[in-house]
């Protein structure tokens, strides 16, 4: 914890200094994402982890669906769930449908 007594300085643009050994501490680098939270006692500033997401289209969705069928029932069915979504099956690259 950061010792009673020690200020930071609020600077242009809100910008906030950490102090070297509390940066140390946690571990903080440069271009890190903190959280700030409010609570009962003020502002809180917590350490936090992005990871990069991927957001499926509608055809990688898809292709998805069709190839992870694991019988011909299965397949038709993704077929299904493909048409609904408006796209044409032939449109997406996909395995051949299992055999019965």
């Amino acid at each position: 914890m950061m010792p009673m007594g020690e200020y930071i300085r609020m600077g242009k643009r809100g910008t906030v200094v950490i102090p070297a050994e509390t940066r140390r501490r946690y571990g903080l680098q440069e271009g890190e994402f903190l959280v700030m939270e409010e609570s009962a006692s003020g502002l809180v500033l917590k350490p936090t982890r992005t990871y990069e997401l991927e957001v499926y289209t509608p055809e990688r969705t898809a292709e998805f669906m069709l190839n992870n069928a694991i019988d011909a029932a299965d397949f038709d069915a993704a077929l299904e769930r493909v048409r609904k979504m408006g796209i044409d099956p032939e449109s997406i690259p996909h395995q051949k449908r299992p055999p019965e």
